[in-house]
């Protein structure tokens, strides 16, 4: 007695998750980054009296802890500076510029870092935001104030080198401290230029969001131009597994017959 013969197996899912996920995403964050700007522009007065008075309260502790002001100085002038940030993405370039197969992908690393310092700088002179002020400062900066490059510079950087460690599946280990380094990182450069009393608070804010929509836009360029290679592993052989060319399982109770 034969029986039924299994069902095919289902076809593999599209990835129409992950995209409606981006467009939600950069939907969320392009709102955000608007509504923000607005305000700031319209110099909204609610804003800048919540900007005036954490400010205010940030200076005071910095002019009473010179150990901690003299330590954020350090962070922020040399461990988190937009220049380390972009030395940290050049020789990420270097590296990809070594395998033929990831070029393109270098090729957008600097194009989507050099867009974002585009953006940065039009927004500063487009706004002309004035830096806060002080009578006795613990430090100076150049420039006006929205939004923070230092901010921005970072989420960009780092958000698109954790990208691309997540796609080319490196180690669990290596991922998690990747990831706290640059969560640390970037919440750390923001409240160092808010301690240091050289950006209001929502300047910080506003190059958290720009840069974040900067790497939601970018990464989803990345899948759609450039999608031949996602979700391999460096280190592992690329593309899918060849199908394979054992005969399928009998689904029959008839016992096997024998070759003639």
């Amino acid at each position: 007695m034969r029986t039924s013969h299994a069902p095919a197996p289902p076809a593999p899912p599209t990835p129409r998750a992950p995209a409606r996920s981006a467009v939600a995403a950069a939907a969320l964050l392009g709102a955000a980054s608007a509504l923000l700007l607005a305000l700031v522009a319209a110099e909204w007065r609610p804003l800048l009296d919540l900007d005036g008075g954490i400010s205010s309260t940030t200076h005071r502790w910095a002019v009473a802890e010179d150990g901690l002001t003299q330590a954020a100085r350090i962070l922020t002038d040399w461990v988190w500076d937009p220049w380390t940030m972009r030395l940290l993405c050049a020789v990420t370039v270097v590296l990809l510029l070594r395998r033929p197969a990831a070029r393109w992908t270098a090729g957008w690393l600097v194009v989507a870092v050099a867009l974002a310092t585009a953006v940065q700088q039009g927004l500063k002179a487009a706004l002309g935001r004035e830096r806060p002020e002080y009578p006795d400062p613990v430090d100076t900066a150049h420039y006006a104030a929205f939004p923070s490059g230092h901010a921005m510079t970072a989420t960009v950087v780092l958000g698109l080198l954790l990208w691309l460690l997540h796609r080319h599946g490196v180690g669990r280990v290596l991922w998690r401290t990747a990831l706290v380094v640059a969560v640390i990182s970037v919440a750390g450069v923001g409240l160092t230029r808010v301690w240091l009393g050289v950006h209001w608070p929502t300047d910080v804010l506003g190059g958290w969001l720009f840069g974040a929509l900067t790497v939601v836009a970018a990464v989803a360029v990345h899948r759609r131009l450039h999608p031949a290679d996602a979700g391999t592993a460096p280190g592992r052989s690329g593309g899918t597994r060849p199908p394979s060319s054992s005969p399928a399982p009998s689904t029959s109770d008839d016992p096997p017959r024998r070759p003639r």
